[in-house]
C-alpha cells in the first residue's frame, strides 16, 4: 500500500527506521512546511519530496498519509487528508481538542475512510503477552492497575545533543509546550481500554511545577509537567496513572489481582518481559512472593530492527496494521473510535488543572481483537 509522510521532524526518522520491517508499505514521498528540512530529510533517506501538502493530496497513488506534524497541526492536516479521500495515521493526539478529534472521526466514517493514531505499542509483544495473561486469568479477578510514565528532569538533561539519525534536533520547545501527558500518557492509555473495555470516568489533577524550563527561547505556552489520574472502566476496574518529567525514569506497569500481580518494567519497549508474582501465605501473613515468573513471551517471530533509544519500538507497525485492515475491509485494531477514546482520556488528564476534575467520558468503541499471533 502506498503511503506519504507529512512532517519531517524528529519522530519521522523513527518511522523510516522501521519501515523496512513492513515491505507491504511503499513510501511515495515526504513533505514538510519547512522546505529545506524536507529536502535534507529526503536526501538523507533517498526518498522523493513533495513541494506542498496539496501535492501530496493530489497524488492519486497515495492511499495513507502519515501525519507526523506538530500536535497543533494534527487537526488541520488530518482533516485536509480525509477530505482528499486519504486514510490517515497520525501521531498522538488526534487533535488538541476533543471536539476536533470527534469531528475527524465522524468525517472519516462519513467518507468510508479510517483515521488511526499512535502510539501503536498495543500491537507489540509485551502488550499482547500481558493481554493474553489477563484473558487467561493468571492472577484471577483484576482489581486495579498502577502505571508510571516518568522521565526525570528532562529540562536539565543535555537534550541539545539529541539528534535523530538524519540530524534533526530534539524539539525541546514543542515537547515542553505540548506537555508530557499528551506526549507520553498514551503509552499506557493505549493499552488499558483494549484490556478492560471503555472507560467511563477520569478523576485527575495536573500542574506545571517547573515554570522555567531553561529553554533557549521563552515558551509561548505552558503545559503540565506533572499529572496523576484515576480512570474507572465500565467493568468496574480502576487504574492510576502518574505522568511527569520530574520523578526519575520509571515506565512500570503493575496489575493487581486476587491471586497475585503482573508487571512490566518498561511499557515503551515492545519486548519488555511480563512477570507474574503470586500471593502466598506465611504463618499469619499474606505476602507477594519475592520470586517472579516470566510469562511465556508471544510474538518472538516478529521481525525487528537493531536501533537505539525509542527506536526499539516498531513505530511503523500501526501503519502496517491500518494498511492490512483496509486490504481486508475491516476496521483497524487502533480504530477511529478507539483512537478517539484514547485521545479523550489523555486530554481529560492534561486539561484537569491544579484544582482537579472528575470527567465523564463521552466516547466508546467496539471490542478489539488481539493480534493473530497472540490469540
Amino acid at each position: 500500500m502506498n503511503i506519504a509522510i507529512v512532517g519531517c521532524g524528529f519522530v519521522a526518522d523513527y518511522y523510516l527506521a522501521t519501515l523496512p520491517l513492513h515491505p507491504e508499505l511503499k513510501l511515495q514521498g515526504v513533505m514538510d512546511r519547512d522546505t529545506a528540512r524536507a529536502e535534507r530529510f529526503g536526501k538523507f533517506h533517498g526518498v522523493s519530496v513533495y513541494p506542498s501538502l496539496d501535492a501530496v493530496l493530489s497524488d492519486d497513488s497515495v492511499q495513507i498519509v502519515l501525519n507526523l506534524t506538530n500536535p497543533d497541526s494534527h487537526y488541520e492536516v488530518s482533516k485536509a487528508c480525509l477530505e482528499a479521500g486519504k486514510h490517515v495515521y497520525t501521531e498522538k493526539p488526534l487533535a488538541m481538542r476533543f471536539e476536533d478529534a470527534k469531528e475527524l472521526v465522524e468525517l472519516a466514517e462519513s467518507r468510508g475512510l479510517q483515521i488511526s493514531g499512535a502510539p501503536c505499542s498495543l500491537l507489540g509483544e509485551s502488550a499482547q503477552t500481558l493481554w493474553k495473561a489477563l484473558r487467561e486469568q493468571r492472577i484471577g479477578d483484576i482489581y486495579a492497575v498502577y502505571a508510571e510514565m516518568d522521565d526525570g528532569l528532562v529540562h536539565r538533561m543535555p537534550y541539545h545533543k539529541w539528534f535523530s539519525t538524519s540530524g534533526i534536533p530534539w524539539p525541546a520547545q514543542d515537547e515542553f509546550e505540548v506537555g508530557c501527558t499528551l506526549e507520553h500518557a498514551g503509552y499506557v492509555l493505549g493499552w488499558l481500554p483494549a484490556f478492560f473495555g471503555p472507560a467511563v470516568s477520569v478523576t485527575a489533577f495536573s500542574t506545571e511545577q517547573i515554570l522555567n524550563k531553561e529553554t533557549a527561547l521563552p515558551l509561548t505556552q505552558h503545559a503540565p509537567d506533572f499529572s496523576v489520574a484515576c480512570v474507572k472502566f465500565a467493568n468496574g476496574m480502576v487504574a492510576r496513572l502518574t505522568c511527569s518529567i520530574i520523578a526519575k525514569h520509571d515506565h512500570t506497569l503493575r496489575v493487581f489481582g486476587r491471586e497475585g500481580t503482573l508487571h512490566i518494567d518498561d511499557t515503551w519497549q515492545y519486548r519488555s518481559p511480563v512477570y507474574q508474582r503470586r500471593l502466598i501465605n506465611i504463618r499469619r501473613k499474606m505476602i507477594v512472593s519475592p520470586l517472579k515468573q516470566q510469562i511465556p513471551f508471544l510474538g518472538l517471530g516478529q521481525p525487528r530492527i537493531k536501533t537505539r533509544g525509542s527506536q526499539t519500538m516498531d513505530f511503523a507497525r500501526g501503519v502496517a496494521e491500518l494498511a492490512e485492515s483496509i486490504t481486508q475491509q475491516r476496521l483497524s485494531r487502533l480504530s477511529p473510535r478507539y483512537s478517539l477514546h484514547v485521545t479523550e482520556l489523555a486530554l481529560a488528564i492534561h486539561n484537569a488543572g491544579a484544582d482537579g476534575l472528575c470527567y465523564r467520558v463521552q466516547s466508546t468503541f467496539d471490542p478489539i481483537d488481539p493480534m493473530e499471533w497472540a490469540k
